[in-house]
């Protein structure tokens, strides 16, 4: 009986889902099968986490512990002579919070200093300041480097930056990586009063020199002028002439002789 109502249907053009469905060619099937796949929201699996992208940091000046404890860059950076981003890697505040925890009254002094120093920076309208996170160090993979000093020169190659320190073998090391490094010491020297000899002008000495008959005196910005034959005068007021100039490591010496 019921073979005979499914013959019934089928000489009466019923057709099951099936029936109809197997109509298709399975090239027609495919087809259709890759277009709902399209269409379908993609699944996440939730057993990986997608990495959180950095934002892109732009022009970005990276700044060394020992730069900021310095302090004069922050003189220059207030001047808004600078175009692009201050950047802090969270190594570096860590950092200077053992500075400022320091048992040392000089270097808890200066590590106290340039944290307050950084918090009026973050606070300056018309720059721009960030503080990088631990989570962003890690996700430049910073968190493998031990050495502060080596990501820092990592974090600005990544992100193409600049670094400002006071450090001389770390400006080395950056200019060796191809990274450009500012070094505070070199612009304070480049950017002191060039004096040559011949030249005459009037000093206050202030104390005496290595060899008992020289004065020593200062200009403003702190270049040493050693006076011959002038010990005498220390405390006093004279009129020098330059007689030659040394250039060191620490930067300029003046050499100068009283005129009488």
């Amino acid at each position: 009986m019921a073979n005979s109502k499914v013959v019934k249907k089928e000489s009466s053009g019923w057709r099951t889902k099936t029936d109809r469905f197997s109509a298709f060619s399975p090239k027609v099937i495919a087809m259709i099968a890759e277009e709902v796949v399209k269409r379908l929201p993609k699944r996440q699996n939730p057993g990986k986490k997608k990495k959180k992208k950095n934002k892109k940091l732009e022009n970005p000046i990276f700044l060394d512990t020992s730069a900021i404890i310095d302090g004069r860059i922050f003189e220059i950076i207030n001047l808004k002579i600078f175009n692009g981003t201050f950047v802090i890697l969270e190594s570096i505040l860590l950092e200077l919070k053992h500075i400022a925890d320091s048992q040392d009254l000089v270097k808890r002094e200066r590590g106290r200093k340039g944290l307050e120093l950084l918090e009026k920076l973050k606070k300056v309208r018309g720059i721009k300041t960030v503080f990088l996170s631990d989570e962003h160090e890690k996700n430049l993979e910073l968190d493998k480097i031990k050495e502060v000093d080596e990501r820092l020169i990592k974090a600005s190659k990544i992100n193409k930056g600049k670094i400002i320190t006071c450090d001389y073998n770390l400006e080395k090391k950056a200019t060796i990586s191809g990274i450009a490094a500012i070094n505070v010491n070199t612009l304070a020297n480049v950017l002191k009063v060039r004096a040559i000899p011949g030249e005459s002008f009037e000093i206050k000495l202030l104390h005496k020199g290595k060899d008992i008959t020289q004065g020593v005196g200062y200009l403003d910005d702190g270049t040493m002028i050693v006076v011959e034959n002038s010990s005498a005068e220390v405390g006093h007021t004279v009129d020098i002439v330059v007689s030659r100039v040394i250039q060191t490591t620490a930067g300029r010496i003046l050499f100068a002789k009283k005129i009488r």
